[in-house]
């Protein structure tokens, strides 16, 4: 069996309120085995013998969609797959300078059109740089005060992306690994997280 994490895109916005153990239940519905979930905010954690992460997004979206009856969009990425993404951002100095750096996880890598209208609402105060299914977002200040957060952002990315703060992710990261790693060159991060979507 492989371990694997599923980022689940606005489980608890819009009025909805899923608790965590019902979560778990519902993935272990699922025959996943080893359910953990991490913070509250859509992170779950599982092993199966599928490698397919496509298929496993699919699977789950159809399971919660029917027990919740609204659509959780699903993004599943294996646990050891994790160091290397946050190893993967090009901003090495970003907690030196007090940015806060947040990972998307996207269904597929950005076509050219959809890169094109991410680099366009780049400002003096965001940043972004697509990697894979990954699109690292580096914002000079608080997420919250950027323009490009909410509305501007959906309309690049809609569903097709869930954001998690890079402190996190480097938490979920370091269960893959016995030991820590840095996160660029000045080591833990220090970023406010963002409103969870």
């Amino acid at each position: 069996m492989t371990r694997h994490v599923a980022f689940l895109r606005a489980i608890n916005v819009g009025g909805h309120t899923v608790k965590m153990d019902r979560l778990r239940a519902l993935f272990e519905e699922l025959r996943f085995a080893n359910v953990e979930t991490f913070i509250a905010s859509g992170n779950v954690l599982f092993d199966t013998t599928s490698t397919v992460s496509v298929a496993m997004e699919a699977r789950i979206e159809r399971h919660l969609a029917a027990a919740l009856g609204y659509e959780v969009a699903t993004f599943v990425r294996p646990l050891v797959a994790l160091p290397d993404i946050v190893a993967g951002h090009p901003f090495d100095s970003f907690e030196r300078d007090g940015h806060s750096l947040t990972i998307g996880f996207l269904k597929d890598t950005l076509d050219a059109d959809r890169c094109r209208a991410l680099q366009a609402l780049e400002t003096g105060y965001d940043e972004f740089h697509p990697s894979g299914r990954e699109v690292f977002w580096l914002c000079h200040g608080r997420i919250s005060d950027s323009k490009a957060w909410g509305s501007a952002l959906d309309r690049v990315l809609g569903k097709l992306v869930t954001f998690r703060n890079v402190t996190t992710v480097r938490k979920l990261a370091a269960k893959a690994s016995a030991t820590a790693f840095p996160l660029g060159a000045a080591g833990a991060a220090r970023t406010g997280a963002p409103p969870r979507r």
